[in-house]
């Protein structure tokens, strides 16, 4: 199998390894009450890392549009992969090999390491959909052949992302995007039929009134041609025997024909005199249809879609081609269940989290997102202003929770720094409990939260000298909820823990290494 190569990927290869792992820090007033859902501010290599201890193996869905690397320098996203903090990055971890990068290598250098972690995240039954247009599709390809597995690869949707050509247009005008499907394990991964439109079922519009309901004429011919498909039918209503064109046979046997005659499953035309068609009754066909590798402006929209929802609900449009709500609700449709959890690393204007709140209002789901947008000037004020915004326009019943990303709370070997606090810590355990994050004026003592009518607690002063005692018992709140209690050690028998409603963990100083 041939392998992708270019200069600077020795040093990018593994350094999803290198990066430490950071805690996430809720702005409340930039978040819309307390959710699993999450906006996150920061660069996406070290948001995914902070992310992976909670998360990984358990995304069913990623969803992201990278930047194309068209050159386009023009607008806000900047499309060369020249913004100061990716050139920062680049510098630091390729070193001296940055300034003979080409634009395409440094794309392939800042997509690997972020790829391998989207990997990591992903459920065994999960898989990722990615956005791309013909100047990096081959190389995308090749990197997620070689991170994925070419064996796992789904296939190449076309998007039809424009309806009229554009007159400016050198060669050709572009009317499509690709976007490239792959599965963590092929074999686990089930897609979901689409449901079936109004255009698809108005076809049946027939009723003998005989309890079958609806159904439409279909044909009785088949191309692959068998002797045993040439025989007569005959009409029923003119007594004529009716054969299969020279050439050409039926789809069934004889004897099956003789049965669909006396089940009255054949139509011979309005006046009962023509040639025989099979009644195709809409409960025998699939409750749903099969997802097509050409998706139409007309299904799932189009550019100029995407910049009118962004328009109406921020007001700016600092995006060249924002996707459309309908193009993101396609894909998860045909990849998540109600109660999935959704990633999107490159945020960008936040289509990817309106279409879990739509889709959810749509078929009462509870799925989760997580949106992570490293442009400063885009993270608050564009993807999370649409969210919030969205949340109010269509009465959605979910809300968000903004987060940067704060210090380090374990090094990039998984090991608690020796300079963790008792307040990275209680955020830490409470995320991992809950999903959501701590409140710090809830923080009170050893009380670090309360989650589902669970209170949770922390004992924690030094490391490895945090002992659950009979005296702890007097700081407990006086209520009958379960209380998860997190030290290093527990002195309390059974009895006294069951009595108080009391579930011991040990404090975590080491995650595990991914």
């Amino acid at each position: 199998m041939p392998t992708l190569n270019w200069i600077g990927k020795d040093a990018v290869v593994n350094h999803d390894k290198e990066v430490p792992f950071r805690l996430l820090k809720k702005e409340k007033f930039s978040s819309v009450g307390n959710s699993q859902n999450l906006v996150i501010h920061g660069d996406n290599l070290e948001a995914l890392k902070a992310l992976m201890p909670f998360y990984a193996g358990k995304v069913k869905c990623i969803y992201i549009d990278p930047p194309y690397n068209t050159g386009n320098e023009g607008w806000v996203y900047n499309d060369k992969v020249n913004s100061p903090k990716i050139r920062k990055w680049l510098g630091k971890v390729v070193g001296r090999d940055l300034e003979d990068l080409c634009r395409h290598d440094k794309w392939l250098c800042m997509m690997y390491p972020r790829v391998k972690l989207l990997k990591d995240l992903l459920s065994d039954d999960g898989a990722i959909f990615v956005s791309i247009d013909d100047v990096e599709q081959s190389n995308l390809r090749a990197l997620l052949d070689d991170i994925f597995g070419e064996d796992n690869f789904i296939t190449n949707v076309i998007w039809e992302k424009n309806y009229s050509p554009r007159n400016d247009a050198k060669y050709f005008s572009a009317s499509h995007d690709f976007i490239l499907i792959y599965a963590k394990s092929k074999s686990k991964w089930n897609r979901n039929l689409l449901l079936r439109t109004e255009k698809q079922n108005k076809y049946y519009k027939f009723d003998d009134n005989d309890g079958r309901g609806l159904w439409r004429p279909d044909n009785v011919l088949v191309k692959t041609f068998s002797e045993s498909g040439v025989f007569g039918i005959k009409n029923p209503n003119t007594g004529e025997t009716l054969y299969p064109p020279r050439g050409s046979c039926y789809r069934f046997s004889a004897e099956r024909a003789k049965q669909l005659l006396v089940e009255n499953k054949f139509y011979f035309g309005k006046d009962g005199m023509g040639k025989p068609q099979l009644k195709r009754y809409l409960s025998e066909v699939k409750q749903g249809v099969v997802p097509q590798t050409i998706w139409r402006y007309e299904e799932v929209g189009h550019n100029q879609t995407g910049k009118n929802e962004l328009n109406k609900l921020v007001g700016m449009n600092v995006f060249d081609s924002p996707k459309p709500v309908s193009l993101i609700k396609h894909i998860l449709q045909i990849a998540t269940d109600k109660n999935d959890l959704v990633l999107d690393s490159f945020a960008g204007s936040g289509t990817t989290g309106h279409a879990v709140l739509d889709l959810n209002k749509e078929d009462s789901g509870d799925r989760k997102f997580i949106l992570v947008e490293m442009e400063d000037s885009v993270a608050k004020d564009v993807t999370a202003q649409r969210i919030k915004r969205a949340i109010k326009q269509y009465d959605y019943k979910d809300g968000f929770e903004y987060c940067e990303l704060s210090k380090p709370l374990f090094d990039e070997k998984g090991q608690i720094e020796n300079t963790c606090s008792f307040d990275q810590f209680a955020t830490y355990i409470y995320f991992t409990e809950t999903q959501t994050n701590i409140d710090p004026a809830k923080v009170s003592g050893n009380y670090i939260g309360e989650y589902a009518e669970t209170e949770y607690y922390l004992i924690y002063k030094e490391k490895s000298e945090n002992v659950l005692s009979k005296l702890f018992l007097k700081m407990l709140r006086k209520t009958d909820g379960v209380k998860v209690i997190y030290a290093d050690k527990c002195l309390l028998d059974d009895d006294t823990l069951e009595k108080h409603n009391i579930i011991f963990k040990q404090i975590p100083y080491e995650v595990k290494i991914y």
